[in-house]
């Protein structure tokens, strides 16, 4: 049993959440400083950014969950704190002013920052912005606290979902933050979930790391890997289920209700791309392994050719063949096929590595869709795989052409 529920990072029990502007952003308007507590010490596992420039809360961060438990996640957006020198010092100095004000552990805090990269961050603001943050704190605050980790985002994302865990009925939510410099590799963005299911930290770990090679590192946007990217996982056990300490069953049934919230997740983060106006979600079957189908489709909705013609709603199939023979991966050009597919309806592009007889037409009202379905078939292998993005437009060289100034 599973149902997605409303409520974000509040909506498993013993979970309060909170947002508001201290002062990083010039903008009074903008939240720019969120906080997610759990009642009771959680589980927690987190995975980082493969980008060898790393944001300074990210090492904090690390260090903070080397026991595998934490309490609240503090996260400021405005300033990525990264490529500073005094960025760890700095990160540490936000985790001690929460839990003194709070009487927790500062190890138990995870800390995270996002938006512009070597600008110093004064903890001013935000040592005045906590007795506010914290004062906030509500069940019903995950809205805030989606607002407050928002850079050029346009909209906030939420998924929870509701499933059943050793006779017991358990909750998971998450928030992200995701817009621009979107090209995992390990983690991505920024995400934060709460689940009041009773895992143990190894267990926890072991199905973020698994579920994040299928559902973030499948997210592209731009090709830019971020130095701020982070996803953590805080798991209370308020629900009172068993403890799942062991592969089976349970286990099986918690991956699942992650995997629910990570996919809306990354669904959310690439249709929300910087100046898109189309989510494109790349099927690939017919691969004989997870490596070849995975690079496929990763190859196809990175490709800047292919995102634009997307933009101008133009079938122009040979992009998606083009992208896929310079992507690496082991195919048979010969076998493979092409179609789109959205609301208004599916069309059959390619046939064995050749174009077919379609309409134009047709083809034009289907990708004027804001979702767009490119479906690749590989051949006869049994292997598929899923890959998130969207289309290439003039409004994102706008953004990104004065996102400093």
């Amino acid at each position: 049993m599973m149902k997605q529920i409303t409520g974000g990072v509040c909506a498993a029990k013993g979970f309060t959440a909170s947002g508001v502007h201290c002062g990083i952003r010039k903008n009074r308007t903008k939240k720019d400083l969120s906080l997610i507590v759990s009642e009771t010490k959680a589980a927690a596992a987190a995975v980082y950014t493969s980008n060898l420039v790393k944001g300074a809360p990210l090492a904090v961060t690390k260090k903070h969950l080397s026991d595998g438990y934490a309490r609240a996640v503090i996260c400021n957006s405005g300033n990525a704190n990264t490529c500073n020198a005094d960025g760890e010092e700095v990160a540490e100095k936000t985790c001690r002013l929460l839990a003194d004000a709070m009487g927790i552990a500062a190890d138990d805090v995870v800390v995270a920052s996002t938006g512009v990269i070597g600008q110093p961050l004064d903890v001013a603001p935000i040592a005045e912005g906590i007795p506010a943050l914290i004062s906030s704190l509500s069940p019903e605050g995950s809205d805030d606290a989606a607002e407050g980790i928002m850079t050029t985002d346009t909209v906030k994302k939420d998924v929870a979902v509701e499933f059943e865990l050793g006779g017991k009925i358990c909750r998971m939510g998450g928030i992200a933050k995701g817009s621009g410099m979107i090209h995992p590799n390990l983690a991505t963005m920024l995400v934060f979930i709460t689940t009041d299911a009773a895992v143990s930290p190894e267990l926890l770990e072991k199905a973020l790391r698994s579920d994040v090679a299928d559902s973030f590192n499948m997210v592209s946007v731009d090709g830019d890997t971020s130095t701020n990217d982070m996803v953590t996982v805080l798991a209370n056990g308020a629900a009172g289920n068993p403890t799942v300490t062991e592969e089976g069953p349970d286990f099986d049934a918690f991956r699942a209700a992650l995997k629910f919230v990570t996919t809306g997740l990354c669904r959310m983060i690439a249709g929300d791309g910087e100046g898109a106006t189309k989510l494109l979600e790349c099927v690939v079957t017919g691969a004989n392994d997870e490596k070849t189908a995975k690079t496929a489709a990763k190859g196809v909705i990175t490709s800047s050719l292919l995102k634009a013609a997307m933009f101008g709603a133009d079938a122009n199939w040979g992009r998606v063949l083009c992208a896929i023979g310079y992507s690496g991966a082991d195919v048979d050009p010969a076998k493979i096929g092409v179609s789109f597919r959205s609301r208004a309806g599916e069309i059959k592009v390619c046939e064995n590595g050749a174009g077919v007889d379609f309409s134009e037409e047709l083809a034009k009202v289907v990708l004027s869709e804001n979702e767009i379905d490119i479906l690749v078939s590989l051949g006869d292998g049994p292997v598929s795989a899923t890959a998130w993005g969207c289309d290439l437009t003039y409004e994102y060289v706008k953004i990104n052409g004065d996102y400093r100034t």
